[in-house]
């Protein structure tokens, strides 16, 4: 040190020069070396190309790559750079021997320039090739040197070196001409794209084979009399064919594609697609789409997440279907009518607040709510169904009378803290349509909403009987990312875990499509919970399922809106949903969150808690905000006389001869449909003809609702149909006086139908029971 600084004293000027000399070597190499756009390309999980988009300026460019195949690298430096390893950034030898024969020529017949000098003039683009521009090189080859490993060097030449025509670098070149990774090329078609940045416009297709054939069999030969490859490898070799037509670049996933570009553009991302599964779900989405198309529906999207990782397997943004159609419209996050596919969140959310047991029967009944009138998709009535049941079968009816008494923004809120984006209006906007399809929602949030449930049954039975705080997270489809499902608390994020495991073991009872009926009596089968749904004029037809592992959802209708007849989930999204399920491993069924749920009776009948005059009784597990339902409201003691076959009181028999029963009785509008479906219940008995009665009597109107604008069509006489007045009577033999606008119309006993053909305009309709009980509804004509 004292000799460099006695040095610097004695020749001041001459160590600032030299300081400044090394300040601009060590300066004179750009920090980045290509700034050139890049395509944006992603990969599957196991690093398999699904799609690429080129870049800004044309160029099939990949990103630069962080490995290069051994096969080329070793036709490369035999090829270009023999002593790549031990030249310290360019070869005397190589630049005397150059310069030598282009003097004797009298023009540029040889280069010289190493791997690392070629890295700088690629970097250097447009530059003249000078004298002096070689000179350049070699400085700024010699400083890349200092910079950067070989590997480095090596990777840089690979990724931005010219293959021909707008294909730039070793990743892009092996997908254009021979469709396959890098790392997967022969020893021939390492060679072929080794000499190619030599002389790229020998790859134009039907042209120059002869020359490139040429020179890749040299390099061939080299590999042989170097005894890299054996003779058996050179023949086999020498013996493969040139690439012609580039191929197209893979389009597994082109709609992910899409959207990772406009996050992530010129980038390479690898992903959390499963590439096999991705594959089969196209292949099943393309013949699925074959037989949809006959019907004029023309767009399908799949999702397929993985409940424990909430990792996206399968995207499928939409079919294969034309331009015109809107092929290139992903779907997955579009929002649609979501028809009948929030009613189990509805479901579960009654059953976690504690307003609903499993089975609890529910109304199913003509129903008017203002304007409103819903129906079941098969236009009949059941009078009374259990919620599961319900739910499992679809139906509208019990479905929106049980918003309606669980509460408009009850239910709003719910569907807020699941973040479904697109409901995004308050839940008076919606009204009660709000469970029939009356809002939107999207493919996406819908399954990671199931996985979410899932995912919480999975964790509250792996730990010990806790949630997690980030339950309801977010999906991915980066492979980068793991999701943090927050802390532990044993308090729920959302639903409870026997809320949301009863309202799956409703779901997993759901009818399996035409031809998987009988799937319950296979062992293999596969266990799935899940739900269909079909928007008001069979615009969108949903199917989404879950196991304890796989979440699968499936949307099919027209991206334009436009309905079709068919287009139902059961018909045509529940065969692809299942399609999807057997590609997919088999699932253990969830396991019964005990420590949510606790045993009590059930009454077997209407399925609330048993009351005092329940006698068939059932042991049920059921959710613990259970325990503060109501007991049964539909038994009741009665008192008969010997035979059972009629009510007595004190008035007409002794006491002791009185038999005290238990009787289920459901209010007369309910049993006037739920009689005809079930075949075993039995009407209260009447009171016996010498007793004084004191039964409750009751009756409702079937038809017409009240308040209703109804149009009498003509038939082909041109005469006017009637209109059927029908009431459901708890006493049906009992007499029914009808007045129409309190005039006297007639009398019916037994069949309470009454046909009458009213004026236009506005009239009461009046209902008188031989008791002097009085009904009354008003109504609108107009023919």
């Amino acid at each position: 040190m004292k000799i460099i600084s006695a040095y610097i004293k004695r020749n001041k000027i001459k160590s600032i020069i030299l300081a400044l000399v090394l300040l601009a070597y060590y300066f004179c190499l750009p920090k980045q070396l290509f700034k050139d756009p890049t395509a944006t390309v992603i990969t599957s999980s196991n690093n398999t190309l699904l799609g690429a988009q080129i870049a800004k300026d044309g160029q099939w460019r990949f990103p630069k790559t962080d490995s290069i195949p051994e096969k080329f690298e070793i036709c490369i430096i035999n090829f270009e750079d023999e002593y790549f390893y031990k030249h310290p950034g360019f070869n005397p030898i190589s630049i005397f021997k150059a310069l030598k024969q282009n003097i004797n020529s009298g023009e540029v017949k040889r280069g010289g320039s190493t791997l690392t000098q070629q890295v700088i003039r690629l970097s250097r683009k447009g530059q003249s090739r000078t004298y002096l521009e070689k000179i350049k090189e070699i400085i700024l080859a010699t400083r890349l040197e200092l910079r950067e490993s070989k590997a480095q060097i090596l990777t840089y030449y690979a990724s931005y070196a010219p293959f021909g025509g707008n294909v730039v670098g070793i990743d892009a070149a092996s997908w254009r001409y021979f469709n396959r990774n890098p790392h997967q090329l022969s020893w021939a078609e390492s060679a072929t794209l080794a000499v190619l940045p030599n002389a790229p416009s020998l790859i134009y297709p039907g042209k120059n084979q002869k020359q490139l054939l040429e020179k890749r069999n040299r390099l061939l030969k080299k590999l042989l009399n170097k005894e890299i490859i054996d003779s058996l490898t050179y023949n086999l070799s020498i013996a493969e064919g040139l690439p012609q037509k580039p191929y197209p670049l893979p389009q597994i996933a082109p709609h992910l594609l899409q959207k990772i570009a406009k996050s992530n553009y010129g980038e390479r991302i690898k992903t959390t697609i499963d590439f096999k599964l991705q594959d089969q779900a196209n292949n099943l989405v393309y013949n699925h789409y074959n037989l949809l198309k006959q019907n004029e529906i023309h767009n399908i999207s799949v999702l397929v997440l993985d409940v424990n990782t909430r990792q996206v397997l399968t995207y499928i943004g939409n079919s294969p279907t034309t331009k015109k159609n809107q092929k290139d419209v992903d779907v997955i996050n579009k929002p649609r009518s979501t028809g009948s596919i929030l009613k189990p969140f509805l479901y579960a959310a009654m059953l976690d607040a504690g307003d609903l047991l499993p089975n609890t029967l529910v109304a199913d009944v003509p129903t008017q709510f203002g304007n409103y009138v819903p129906e079941n998709y098969n236009k009949e009535f059941d009078g009374a169904v259990p919620a599961s049941r319900a739910l499992s079968r679809s139906l509208n009816v019990p479905a929106v009378r049980m918003l309606k008494d669980f509460g408009l923004d009850r239910f709003h809120h719910y569907l807020k803290e699941l973040k479904l984006k697109d409901v995004k209006y308050n839940a008076n906007h919606y009204g009660l349509s709000l469970i029939l399809g009356g809002a939107e929602s999207n493919l996406w949030d819908l399954c990671k909403s199931y996985a979410s449930f899932s995912s919480t049954l999975n964790h509250f039975n792996e730990t010990s009987s806790e949630y997690y705080s980030n339950e309801f997270c977010e999906p991915t489809f980066f492979a980068s990312e793991t999701i943090d499902f927050g802390k532990k608390s044993t308090e729920k994020t959302v639903f409870d875990a026997a809320s949301i495991y009863l309202t799956y073991q409703s779901l997993k009872e759901v009818n399996r499509p035409e031809g998987d009926e009988n799937w319950e009596f296979f062992d293999d089968s596969k266990q799935i919970a899940w739900k269909t749904g079909t928007s008001f004029g069979f615009r969108d037809a949903w199917a989404i399922g879950t196991t304890k592992d796989y979440v699968v959802g499936v949307w099919v209708g027209n991206a334009d809106g436009e309905g079709r007849p068919g287009l139902v989930g059961v018909q045509a999204a529940a065969p692809i949903l299942f399609d999807v399920f057997d590609l997919l491993p088999n699932s253990d069924w969830f396991s019964k969150p005990f420590d949510e749920m606790s045993e009590i009776s059930i009454c077997k009948e209407s399925g609330f808690r048993a009351g005092q005059h329940c006698e068939n009784k059932l042991q049920q597990f059921v959710q613990n905000s259970g325990l503060k339902t109501k007991p049964c409201p539909y038994h009741i003691l009665v008192h008969l006389d010997t035979t059972k076959s009629h009510q007595v009181n004190s008035s007409c028999v002794d006491l002791s001869a009185v038999s005290n029963t238990s009787w289920f009785v459901l209010p007369p509008l309910m049993e006037f449909y739920y009689k005809s479906k079930n075949p075993f219940y039995i009407p209260l008995p009447p009171f016996r003809n010498d007793c004084v009665g004191n039964e409750q009597i009751s009756m409702q109107f079937i038809y017409p609702k009240d308040n209703t604008i109804i149009f009498l069509p003509k038939d082909l006489n041109g005469e006017i149909n009637e209109l059927i007045l029908k009431i459901a009577h708890s006493k049906p033999k009992t007499k029914i006086f009808w007045y129409l606008n309190n005039l006297f119309i007639g009398k019916t006993t037994d069949i309470h139908d009454l046909a009458i053909i009213p004026k236009e305009g506005k009239h009461v309709i009046t209902a008188v029971d031989e008791f002097g009980n009085e009904i009354k509804r008003t109504i609108q004509i107009t023919n």
